[in-house]
């Protein structure tokens, strides 16, 4: 029977990527906003791209996120001859620090899999959307996995992917104060440094090692303490005009913590119930309007279920 006209459209969360200290390695689902995309199969060779999603996104199936990510997914399915049309619908702000990329390569993969009804393994659709996020936005798992999987998620390895799935506490809430700036991924990365003091590593293990352990243990307190990145954030935190005010200003209005989520610009603070997050949020939306940065600020959940198929059926001929 042939798969041509075969289609389904998937859906994948936004992302903290590092969560603090956690550079490349610890990522947390957030519900709310996301990025779809639909895949429908066709009978010749090759991945279109008829809907790139945003005006400012690459046309060219070569650079988008999405196209690449089904492209992988075909590969790994073997599904010689098939090809796809792909349309790409963006719910995450561009180059925001709120794991774009990731979400697109995932809801791709995901829909690209269950339009050949191939049910690949979940660290297979990981490494289809590595393949992706590698070419657009570098080669790291801390907004896939979360994106892909739900929750809170340790990347322990890439080569092959081993992932680890954290309990995450039951009153646990996001702010994302998200201001009126872009930071690519390439930039943000362009500011670390390119070696570390022996004391920074071992103070970034040992935060890595606590967050893990706080949210295995639901243990809030320890939470906020870990929440303390002495690599990523001192690096960034220049780039991104009223930060250091809306950390403060979180951490006054009761947040656990707060840091730059991915590459930034978006700030995320994380909070135990949702009264206290709006009051974190309110906080660091007025302390980027002081700074003289507009600023959208949201409270989340944290997505506890990940990427998940919208659709699926065939096209009407």
């Amino acid at each position: 029977m042939s798969l041509a006209g075969r289609r389904a459209r998937a859906w994948a969360p936004g992302s903290i990527g590092n969560v603090g200290p956690g550079l490349d390695v610890l990522g947390l689902a957030v519900a709310g906003l996301g990025d779809e995309a639909e895949v429908t199969l066709t009978g010749a060779p090759g991945v279109r791209l008829l809907d790139p999603g945003h005006p400012d996104l690459p046309a060219d199936p070569a650079r988008h996120a999405c196209a690449l990510a089904v492209r992988a997914v075909l590969a790994r399915a073997g599904a010689a001859g098939i090809g796809a049309d792909v349309r790409a619908r963006k719910g995450l702000p561009l180059s925001g620090g709120q794991g774009g990329s990731a979400a697109s390569a995932v809801a791709a993969a995901v829909a690209a899999d269950a339009a050949l009804g191939a049910g690949l393994a979940r660290v297979d659709l990981l490494e289809a959307a590595l393949e992706a996020e590698a070419v657009v936005a570098g080669r790291h798992a801390d907004n896939l996995a979360p994106s892909l999987l739900g929750g809170c998620v340790l990347v322990r390895a890439l080569d092959p992917p081993d992932l680890v799935s954290l309990p995450v506490p039951a009153e646990l809430t996001v702010v994302l104060a998200h201001p009126a700036q872009q930071l690519r991924t390439a930039e943000g990365r362009a500011a670390l440094p390119r070696e570390v003091p022996l004391e920074v590593v071992i103070h970034q293990m040992a935060q890595v090692a606590a967050l893990a352990a706080a949210f295995a243990l639901g243990d809030y307190d320890l939470l906020g303490r870990a929440l303390d990145d002495r690599l990523a954030e001192p690096a960034r935190a220049p780039l991104l005009p009223g930060f250091a005010a809306a950390r403060r200003a979180a951490l006054g209005a009761g947040a656990l913590g707060a840091s730059i989520s991915g590459s930034g610009p978006t700030a995320f603070a994380l909070a135990r119930g949702a009264a206290v997050a709006d009051a974190v949020a309110a906080a660091m939306r007025a302390a980027y309007a002081e700074a003289g940065v507009a600023c959208v600020a949201r409270v989340a959940a944290v997505d506890r279920e990940g990427a998940r198929v919208l659709e699926r059926g065939e096209v009407r001929r």
